[in-house]
């Protein structure tokens, strides 16, 4: 995870020195982004399953549920698989890379890697940070880290700026994935049921905290003012070689 997150930062500083070269999204001006408009409502889907999955930290029949769960997962697995471990990587980065295949997102590339990368830290912090609190034991015994599935959370974060970024379609196959993920996160006994459940909510939070905090991001990296990189050449003689050159000059804003 800590070398994605250093990977995503190296990323998003790369392409913030590029300024507003040729994109891959559509036309959407600031004031018309209504994906970075914070609206309560954004909260209901994520809210929901986190709080669902809290519950499941009850005992009682809460408990005897999740381990009926558990159980069922233990009869239908063969053996381990580490396809999880590759495939909460997916979606996020389906979400970042799906326009180098022609395929129109709804912010440039630069954005969606800052989305990315604040979405990516800010899932870190949540989920890290609530394993350290609650400290619920794993279904498998190993340590207390299970509440909530960092995997799944990674996947869910992915999938939501997938929807975003190009729209039900692609969303629909990514939250397939994100799905997949906290199935098999079951499937190998590292987490419970509403462990995933939580994790789903928090990967869509983060998504969503990342794009409220993208317009901050754009004043901070100068996006939001209207420039381009300008290519100036200029032709030299050369008295020594007795020949002409041309001087390559750009000017980045």
């Amino acid at each position: 995870m800590k070398n994605i997150l250093i990977l995503l930062v190296m990323l998003g500083c790369t392409m913030s020195v590029w300024g507003n070269l040729p994109t891959d999204s559509l036309d959407v001006t600031t004031a018309q982004d209504r994906s970075t408009a914070f609206r309560a409502r954004q909260l209901i889907a994520p809210g929901a399953l986190i709080a669902v999955g809290a519950v499941g930290l009850s005992k009682g029949w809460v408990r005897n549920f999740k381990e009926d769960v558990r159980d069922g997962m233990n009869d239908i697995r063969g053996k381990y698989t580490k396809a999880d471990e590759y495939l909460q990587f997916l979606p996020l980065a389906a979400g970042v890379g799906l326009g180098a295949l022609g395929v129109k997102a709804r912010h440039p590339l630069r954005e969606r890697v800052a989305v990315a990368v604040t979405g990516t830290a800010v899932a870190e912090i949540l989920a890290q940070g609530t394993k350290r609190i609650v400290r619920e034991t794993r279904p498998n015994g190993e340590d207390r880290h299970s509440f909530p599935s960092g995997h799944t959370t990674l996947a869910f974060l992915g999938a939501e700026i997938v929807r975003t970024e190009y729209g039900w379609g692609y969303g629909s196959a990514a939250y397939v994935v994100a799905t997949g993920v906290g199935f098999l996160r079951m499937y190998n006994n590292k987490h419970w049921i509403n462990d995933v459940i939580a994790g789903a909510g928090y990967g869509i939070l983060s998504a969503r905290i990342a794009y409220w905090l993208l317009p901050v991001e754009r004043k901070w990296f100068g996006w939001d003012k209207p420039h381009r990189p300008a290519l100036t050449a200029v032709p030299l003689y050369l008295p020594e070689q007795k020949g002409f050159g041309v001087a390559l000059t750009l000017n980045l804003p």
